[in-house]
């Protein structure tokens, strides 16, 4: 596997034909990684979409068993060179290598899970009946897909997008973000290793101008997004005003965290302040608003301030084995959340911990955690994306299922109590398309992703993720009609 810049179209890299190329700076300490990477223009998209869309009827009449057997082997060599592809992600987007390198692992098993899925795709037959119409349903691949990845998790969101279309017989063209193209840039080599014909998976890379592209192509069939909210209105709206294509969409969070009184504490304070941590906090459905009980707030209160400040402590180089967290993604992220600090400390919001950046060098913001912002404060309402919580206090179950649901946001949400009859009882009363009990919402292979309201419409992941990929046709034959017998001749007696 080389370290790869260019486009990946029809089973071969290939520069831009624009010769436009962006550059990705290290967020430990803003040195230049490259400014080589390829901006696809419209002509690669076309290209790319082209070959996608000749690839698409061998690739659908292939033996399930066969495709099944190339995914399985991408999935192997995903494994196989975890450790590099997770050096490229570090180092162009901040990931500390540990966490670079199980986002890597656990989307081998999403391929592996999904590779079992192609050739059993069924469908279903109704008897005449009555009617005398005999009646099958059968479910076929849409045909071109797209997807445009988020920078936070790219092989997980690459996986969830381009493993369900592969099982079902779709082509597909994948986008990555500007922020970290360099790990999904090098699957050119692995998916050519792992047997895939030419045009069945391409890999481009670009901006907003280029997600634009895809979601406005009339070649193709679906778009799956993931990213921020404006962003995905944008690529529904284009894809609205095309050809009217399938759309997906998963996009922000502000997810609370309900810890009652009974809670067991330690491991409250665990999952809403160093699982939350994880990835810098960059993680879209990150419990981000803690809801705390009245009973236990000042014990709680003061337990999450000495785990943030110890986890400044494991704040480093992403490269080092022993860091825990690392810097945010960019400049443009870093001038994001620390915009939301600066703001919260105009308005007058208490910080616990943190409000600030750390070091002189890279993009790195300290663990905070405000106290009781105002309902209609940007830190409490609004997506942060970084490593930053609010945390405000509740009287009974009525009051924390209200502030919980006080949000345009549905994407995920936690609980934390020891009775279990409690727990499923509020769980059925989040508007959330995801909730966890007793721990940090944690994604699996077997369970549908995404969110209720304005955090997307769709699911990925699990069985309904790959009914994301096909569409039902419906066939109606005429069980009452006789068939039509040949005349007898003199030459046929």
């Amino acid at each position: 596997m080389s370290q790869e810049f260019n486009l990946f179209i029809n089973g071969k890299y290939r520069p831009s034909s624009s010769g436009e190329t962006l550059s990705i700076y290290n967020p430990n300490d803003d040195s230049l990684v490259t400014d080589k990477v390829q901006v696809a223009s419209e002509k690669d998209i076309d290209d790319a979409v082209a070959a996608a869309k000749e690839a698409f009827p061998k690739w659908r009449e292939t033996a399930g068993h066969k495709r099944a057997a190339i995914m399985n082997k991408f999935a192997d060599l995903l494994e196989q060179n975890a450790d590099k592809l997770a050096k490229l992600e570090s180092s162009a987007m901040g990931q500390p290598i540990t966490v670079a390198r199980a986002m890597i692992k656990g989307p081998a098993a999403l391929w592996r899970y999904y590779a079992g899925y192609a050739g059993k795709v069924s469908g279903q037959s109704f008897p005449p009946d009555e009617d005398g119409t005999y009646k099958i349903v059968q479910y076929e691949p849409l045909g071109v897909c797209a997807g445009i990845c988020a920078w936070n998790g790219t092989h997980v969101l690459a996986a969830w997008k381009m493993a369900p279309a592969m099982a079902a017989g779709n082509t597909f063209i994948l986008k990555t973000s500007e922020k970290s193209p360099l790990a999904a840039a090098a699957y050119g080599d692995l998916l050519n290793e792992a047997g895939f014909p030419p045009g069945v998976i391409n890999v481009v890379t670009g901006a907003g101008a280029v997600g634009g592209m895809l979601s406005s192509h009339m070649d193709i069939a679906k778009i799956a997004f993931t990213g921020s909210a404006p962003a995905g209105r944008a690529v529904m709206q284009a894809a609205a005003k095309s050809n009217m294509k399938i759309v997906s969409l998963e996009l922000g969070g502000k997810s609370p965290a309900l810890i009652f009184d009974d809670a067991e504490l330690d491991n409250a304070v665990e999952h809403t302040s160093l699982n939350f941590l994880r990835n810098s906090g960059q993680i879209c459905f990150a419990s981000s608003r803690v809801l705390v009980q009245e009973g236990i707030a000042d014990k709680y209160i003061e337990a999450v301030k000495k785990s943030m400040e110890g986890a400044a402590d494991k704040m480093g180089d992403p490269a080092d084995e022993k860091t825990a967290y690392g810097p945010l993604a960019d400049k443009k992220q870093f001038d994001h959340v620390m915009g939301f600090l600066q703001g919260a400390r105009e308005e007058g919001v208490q910080v616990l911990v943190g409000g600030d950046r750390k070091g002189d060098k890279g993009t790195f913001v300290m663990p905070t955690v405000f106290l009781n912002p105002d309902l209609k404060s940007k830190v409490y309402t609004d997506e942060i994306f970084g490593p930053v919580i609010s945390v405000r206090t509740f009287k009974d179950e009525e009051e924390a299922i209200r502030l919980a649901n006080d949000t345009t946001y549905g994407l995920g949400s936690t609980l934390y109590t020891s009775d279990i009859a409690r727990a499923l009882r509020i769980a059925g009363k989040l508007e959330a398309g995801t909730v966890g009990i007793n721990s940090a919402f944690n994604t699996s292979p077997q369970t549908p992703f995404g969110g209720f309201k304005q955090s997307g419409i769709g699911r990925e992941s699990g069985p309904e993720g790959l009914k994301g990929y096909v569409q039902p046709k419906t066939i109606h034959i005429n069980m009452n009609v006789k068939p039509k017998l040949a005349p007898i001749t003199s030459s046929s007696t």
